[in-house]
C-alpha cells in the first residue's frame, strides 16, 4: 500500500533497475526483484540523478510524452514508456467513456505492467502515471459525486470547504487507479464572456489564490506531513499559467495585452500560493502574453515560474498547446521544450513528436542538458508521490484502490450537498422566501429535472450536457447518474416534508393553481471555447416566458438561475419575486431546496460582480456593476428590488442584408482575387486563391477558401448597403503568414485590421462569428478583403451586412 512520505521514510537503499526473470506480465508484482544501489532511495536528488544517468535518449524522451488513452495502446505503451498518458474530456478505457469504474482501474492496471515491462538493456523501469481533469469532482466516470463548479465555490468563499472537496474527490481518483489530477483551475477571470468563467473561483485574485490553495492541499494532502501525497491523494495541478483569465474580450486561449507587471499583480497572483501549498505539477495556459504564446514564453515559464516563484515541480502543457507556438507544428516544437515546458500533452501525434524530440536531441537543436532537466522534474514527482517505490504495485493494489463504494459515498454526497446550500446567492427576495411551511408549490422549467445542464461541462463528456441529449427521461438519469438527486426531487422531497405539495410542470401548466412558482432555467452545458460569447445576453427565453405567465396570473415566482458566469438578466429580475443564482450545482440539487424552505441559511455572496448592461464590458469591482462583489442577502429580512431597465443594445440588431447566404453571394455582390481574376459565386481558383463548395448544413451552402502567401480576397458589393460585417467562419489551418481583413470603398484607400494572432486562436474550433464595426477600421465601405502573407484555409458560412449600435466592439 502507498503511504507517502511515511512509506518512503522507512524503505531500504534501493533502485527501480529491475529483473524480471521469468515474469508473466499479468503477475509482476510477487515476482519482481529489486537491484540494489550505491545511492540511497532517501536521497531524493541523488536517487534521481542515479535513474536519469542510466536511461537512454528514447526512454528520456518518452518521459516528456503525453498521448490520450483513445490513441495508443498498451502495446505501444511498452514500446515507448511514456511517462504519463491522459484521458481527454470524451475519453474512456476500452474507447468507452461510459465504462464502470472497475474498468478505469482494470485499464489503470494493464497500462502500469505494460510501463514496467523488462528492458532488454537492463535500463531502469520508471512507471508511467494517469491524469485525468476532475476539475469538479470525478466526474468523467459514472457514479462519482459531482461537485458544484469553481464559480459556485468561490460564492461559497470557504476555504476548508474547498479543502474538503478536493480529498473526497482525490479519494474518488484513487479508487479508480489514478494518479494525477489536471485541478484547481487558479484562473482570474477577468471577462465573463470567457467560456471558462465557471471554472475560475472569482474575479478577485487574492480569494482565487486562498481557494486554490485549499484545494491542492485537499488533494495532495499537507505539505510535509506524514500522509502528503499517500493514501486517498493524488498529484494536483495548478492552471492554467498563466492569464488565461485576462484575454481581450473573454476570447478562450486568445491574447492577453498590457503591462506584464500589471498582469503579474492580477493573474500571477495564485501560483505562490499553490506553490507554497506544495502544487507538484503547474499546466502551461494557451493563452498569449502580448503576443507570445505561453507554450513558447521561456522567460515566464522559467525565469519567473522557475526562478522568482521557485516551482521545482513539473510543467505540462495543455492539450496540443506547443502546436499554437510560432513556428511550431503540432509533431514539432523545440520551442517549448527549452522554454521551460517538461511534458508535451500530444492527444494523437505521439509517435511523430517522438521522432522529431529524438533527431532534435541527436542533431544538437536540443541539448541533452535540458532534456535531463524535464526528466529529473518529472521523475521527482513520481518519487515524491511513491511512484517509484522499490516494490512496484499495480494500482489496483494500492490505497483505496477497488473501493468502489466510497464513490459517491454518504459523506461526499453529504459534502456536495452542503457546497450546493453554501454557494446559492439570492440576489432578489420580495418576501416569498423561506417557502412557507404547507404550500403548494408548482415546479417549472426544463432544467428542473436535468442532472446534466445541473452539472455543466466537463461532466461525463468535455461539453457536458448528457441528460438533455439524450431526453432527460428517468431511465437515462438513472443510468448516467445513479448517485444523484436533481433539484425537482430535491424540492419535492423538503415540500412534502414540511407538509406541503409539489407539482413538476416542465412547461408551466397546471389544473390546481399553486401558492407559488419556481422556475430553473439556465445556460445550456459548455466547455472552454464552446462557451465563448460576444456579450453576455442570455437569449433562451424559455425561462423568461414562464415567468411572464405566471406573473400575468398573479402567481408569486422564484427563480433558480443555473449559469457559469453571471449574465444580464434584467429581464428575469423584473419578473420574479424572487431571484436566486444557483449556478452549477452539481449531482446535489436538495442543496438547493435547503436554501429555499430555511432549512439552511441563505450565505452565498457573489465572487464576480454582476452586470448592470448586456454589453459584457468587464464591471469588475466597478460602478457599472448591477450587483457587486460580495452580494448576497440572507433570508432573515425581505430583500426587494427596483425596478430595471430592459433595453440592452445587443438585442437592438437593425435591418440586415445578405452579401453570402446558403451559398449564394447576394444581388449585386462579387468576389475577386486581387491582381487576378473573379470568382463567380465564389467558387473558383485565381491568382493563389481557390475556393469551392463546403456541406455545412446542406449542400454546399458554405465556402471552404485556400489562399497562397501574398494573395487577397475581396467581397465587393455594387452600392454600399452600410453596417458592420458579420462573418460566420472557420479556420481549418492556422495562417503561416500575417493575416489581416482591410475594409473600404472598392478603388480607394481601405482600413485594416490584423487578424493573424485571431485567426491562429480561432483554428480547430468550429465555426463562429467575427464582427467588424468602425470600432476597429476607420471605414466600412462598400469591401471587405482578406489578406493573406502566408498559407491558410478557412470557410465561410455566411456574411451580411447588420446595422449595430456605435459602440459594438469588432469581435472575432
Amino acid at each position: 500500500m502507498r503511504s507517502g512520505s511515511k512509506f518512503r521514510a522507512t524503505v531500504a537503499a534501493a533502485v527501480l533497475s529491475v529483473s524480471l526473470i521469468g515474469c508473466d506480465a499479468m503477475s509482476f508484482g510477487s515476482q519482481a526483484t529489486i537491484a540494489e544501489s550505491t545511492v540511497a532511495y532517501e536521497d531524493e536528488d541523488a536517487f534521481i540523478a542515479d535513474l536519469v544517468s542510466r536511461m537512454s535518449l528514447e526512454r528520456k524522451i518518452g518521459q516528456l510524452i503525453q498521448p490520450q488513452i483513445n490513441s495508443f495502446t498498451p502495446e505501444d505503451m511498452e514500446r515507448y514508456r511514456f511517462g504519463s498518458y491522459l484521458n481527454g474530456g470524451n475519453g474512456g478505457p476500452y474507447g468507452d467513456e461510459f465504462a464502470p469504474a472497475s474498468e478505469w482501474l482494470r485499464y489503470a492496471d494493464e497500462m502500469y505492467e505494460a510501463s514496467i515491462e523488462p528492458l532488454d538493456d537492463g535500463e531502469p523501469i520508471i512507471p508511467t502515471m494517469w491524469g485525468t481533469d476532475a476539475v469538479h469532482g470525478h466526474t468523467n466516470v459514472v457514479g462519482a459525486t459531482i461537485f458544484p463548479h469553481n464559480i459556485a465555490l468561490g460564492a461559497a468563499g470557504d476555504a476548508d470547504l474547498v479543502r474538503r472537496i478536493g480529498h473526497a474527490t482525490a479519494i474518488e481518483i484513487e479508487v479508480t487507479g489514478i494518479d494525477w489530477n489536471f485541478s484547481p483551475t487558479v484562473a482570474v477571470a477577468q471577462d465573463d464572456r470567457w467560456g471558462r468563467t465557471y471554472e475560475s473561483y472569482s474575479e478577485n485574485p487574492e480569494l482565487v489564490a486562498e481557494l486554490g490553495a485549499a484545494l491542492v492541499e485537499g488533494l495532495q494532502g499537507e505539505r510535509g506531513s506524514d500522509g502528503y501525497l499517500g493514501e486517498g491523494r493524488v498529484i494536483a495541478t495548478a492552471k492554467h499559467f498563466f492569464g488565461d483569465g485576462g484575454t481581450e474580450q473573454g476570447v478562450d486561449q486568445g491574447d492577453v495585452n498590457g503591462d506584464i507587471d500589471e498582469l503579474m499583480a492580477v493573474h500571477a497572483v495564485p501560483y505562490p500560493a499553490a506553490i507554497d501549498s506544495g502544487v507538484e505539477a503547474i499546466m502551461a495556459s494557451f493563452n498569449s502574453i502580448n503576443g507570445r504564446k505561453m507554450h513558447g514564453n521561456e522567460e515566464l515559464l522559467t525565469e519567473v515560474l522557475r526562478g522568482e516563484m521557485g516551482f521545482d515541480g513539473l510543467v505540462v502543457g495543455d492539450w496540443n498547446g506547443h502546436g499554437q507556438v510560432a513556428g511550431c507544428t503540432v509533431t514539432d516544437c523545440a520551442q517549448s521544450l527549452m522554454a521551460g515546458l517538461d511534458i508535451y500533452m500530444v492527444p494523437d501525434d505521439w509517435r511523430e513528436l517522438t521522432e522529431t524530440l529524438i533527431a532534435q536531441v541527436n542533431d544538437g537543436t536540443i541539448p541533452m542538458e535540458r532534456v535531463d532537466e524535464a526528466v529529473t522534474r518529472v521523475l521527482r514527482v513520481k518519487y515524491r508521490a511513491g511512484l517509484l517505490a522499490p516494490e512496484p504495485l499495480l494500482p489496483s493494489e494500492r490505497g483505496l484502490a477497488g473501493q468502489f463504494d466510497l464513490l459517491a459515498s454518504d459523506e461526499h454526497r453529504a459534502l456536495a450537498r452542503e457546497a450546493v446550500a453554501r454557494s446559492q446567492v439570492v440576489l432578489k427576495n420580495d418576501g416569498v422566501l423561506p417557502l412557507a411551511s404547507g404550500a403548494n408549490v408548482l415546479v417549472a422549467g426544463l432544467a428542473a429535472d436535468d442532472i446534466g445542464q445541473a452539472a455543466g461541462g466537463w461532466t461525463l463528456e468535455w461539453q457536458g450536457g448528457l441528460e438533455g441529449e439524450m431526453g432527460a427521461d428517468e431511465g437515462i438519469a438513472d443510468e448516467i447518474f445513479p448517485n444523484a438527486t436533481s433539484i425537482w426531487e430535491g424540492i419535492e422531497e423538503a415540500v412534502t416534508a414540511d407538509g406541503g405539495t409539489a407539482t413538476l410542470s416542465p412547461d408551466g401548466s397546471f389544473d390546481n393553481r399553486p401558492d407559488l412558482a419556481i422556475v430553473v432555467f439556465g445556460e445550456e452545458p459548455y466547455a472552454e471555447f464552446a462557451g465563448d460569447q460576444t456579450d453576455l445576453v442570455f437569449r433562451n427565453e424559455e425561462g423568461l416566458g414562464l415567468l411572464r405567465g405566471f406573473q400575468e396570473q398573479g402567481i408569486p415566482t422564484v427563480a433558480v438561475f443555473l449559469s457559469g458566469r453571471p449574465m444580464w438578466m434584467n429581464r428575469e429580475l423584473n419578473a420574479s419575486n424572487a431571484f436566486v443564482a444557483s449556478w452549477l450545482p452539481g449531482s446535489e440539487g436538495a442543496g438547493i431546496a435547503d436554501v429555499l424552505t430555511g432549512a439552511v441559511p441563505a450565505t452565498g455572496r457573489l465572487s464576480f460582480s454582476w452586470p448592470a448592461n448586456c454589453g459584457g464590458t468587464p464591471v469588475n469591482g466597478s460602478s457599472g456593476a448591477l450587483f457587486a462583489f460580495g452580494y448576497g442577502n440572507s433570508l432573515d429580512q425581505a430583500a426587494p428590488l427596483r425596478q430595471l431597465s430592459e433595453e440592452c443594445s445587443a438585442l437592438m440588431v437593425g435591418p440586415s442584408s445578405d452579401i453570402f447566404s446558403s451559398g449564394r453571394l447576394g444581388d449585386g455582390v462579387t468576389a475577386n482575387v486581387v491582381g487576378g481574376g473573379a470568382l463567380p459565386n465564389l467558387v473558383g481558383s485565381e491568382g493563389g486563391v481557390r475556393a469551392r463548395g463546403y456541406d455545412r448544413d446542406a449542400q454546399e451552402d458554405s465556402r471552404e477558401i485556400t489562399m497562397a502567401a501574398g494573395s487577397s480576397l475581396a467581397i465587393t458589393q455594387a452600392e454600399s448597403s452600410g453596417g458592420a460585417w458579420r462573418i460566420t467562419y472557420e479556420v481549418v489551418t492556422r495562417p503561416t503568414g500575417g493575416m489581416a481583413i482591410r475594409s473600404g470603398n472598392s478603388g480607394a484607400a481601405m482600413s485594416n485590421v490584423d487578424v493573424r494572432l485571431q485567426f491562429e486562436n480561432a483554428q480547430g474550433k468550429g465555426f463562429r462569428e467575427m464582427v467588424i464595426t468602425g470600432q476597429c477600421v476607420d471605414n466600412l465601405g462598400d469591401t471587405i478583403t482578406f489578406v493573406s502573407e502566408g498559407e491558410i484555409t478557412f470557410r465561410i458560412s455566411d456574411i451580411r451586412r447588420e446595422d449595430l449600435p456605435d459602440n459594438t466592439e469588432c469581435s472575432f
